[in-house]
């Protein structure tokens, strides 16, 4: 194998063994033998970073070759226009309907509902919490016999300034 067709791995694995092995080379020779592995190693990079570069940008090419190929397509831009069109008429819809009595009316309820179950949800903790206080229990029993478990959370508020 020839100093040109080393693999990077091979040069390394000879700088580091030339300068180990010290018994059969002097110092002289151990230094050129690790500045020559030191220059093929370099080539060796720069290689591969411009081969690395041309892959690149020929990627880049065939990138916008293919960009190219669907900007100028005409039954995908038609197909493309129809579905903005569609799209668009679909925003409408939506719009029409938002304003529509009946969907007022129902979005009404709903905000009204789960302001009702918050308040619901913040009562009940406090009660549960109260009574996990006195019983250190969590569960109690229900009116029909069964057993109703829940869990007991803190949350950390902010700090105060």
């Amino acid at each position: 194998m020839t100093a040109q067709t080393k693999s990077a791995q091979d040069l390394a694995e000879e700088a580091l063994a030339s300068t180990d092995s010290g018994t059969s080379l002097d110092e002289v020779g151990q230094s050129d033998d690790l500045a020559d592995s030191l220059t093929n190693l370099q080539s060796v990079i720069e290689r591969n970073a411009l081969e690395s570069e041309r892959v690149a940008e020929e990627l880049k090419l065939k990138r916008e070759s293919l960009r190219s190929v669907y900007e100028n397509d005409a039954r995908l831009s038609e197909a493309d226009e129809i579905a903005q069109q569609k799209s668009a008429q679909v925003k409408e819809e939506k719009a029409r309907l938002l304003a529509s009595p009946q969907t007022v009316a129902i979005r009404n309820s709903i905000a009204e509902l789960s302001a009702q179950k918050k308040e619901l949800e913040e009562t009940l903790s406090n009660h549960l919490l109260n009574y996990f206080q006195l019983t250190n229990s969590k569960s109690f029993d229900t009116s029909d016999g069964d057993q109703w478990e829940f869990s007991v959370a803190a949350k950390v508020k902010t700090r105060r300034k």
